[in-house]
């Protein structure tokens, strides 16, 4: 497999760690960070990214907003984007799904759980 850029978006640098030591147990990404939607759109317009995994609720711009903005993009628009959040709530996955996500999880996440995602995402063996 090529090298997958992947960008993780969190404004909690534990949780930014913990999702990162996940994707580091799968061989040939390279992995970003970014601690909100701001600091993430200044990295999409200097990288190129295969994959995108953002929290919902952050400072200056939250994931809700950072998803649509991306889905907007012609060079994004067909990215995976993945969010993970505490917020667990029905209508609130609705939305961000609505928006353009291609997956949903609720904090606490499992590390199994990322990795099989990310996996299927990007077309990575096992």
């Amino acid at each position: 497999m090529e090298t997958a850029r992947v960008l993780v978006v969190d404004d909690s640098p534990t949780m930014r760690q913990l999702i990162v030591f996940a994707l580091r147990r799968i061989p040939g990404l390279q992995i970003d960070e970014a601690g909100d939607g701001v600091a993430a759109l200044k990295k999409l317009a200097s990288e190129s990214y295969s994959l995108l995994l953002t929290d919902i609720n952050m400072p200056i711009m939250d994931g809700l907003k950072l998803v649509s903005l991306i889905r907007n993009d012609s060079q994004y628009n067909t990215v995976p984007i993945v969010v993970i959040t505490t917020e667990g709530a029905a209508q609130d996955r609705d939305k961000a799904l609505a928006l353009g996500a291609n997956e949903y999880l609720a904090k606490p996440i499992q590390a199994s759980r990322v990795i099989e995602i990310v996996r299927r995402l990007l077309a990575v063996e096992q």
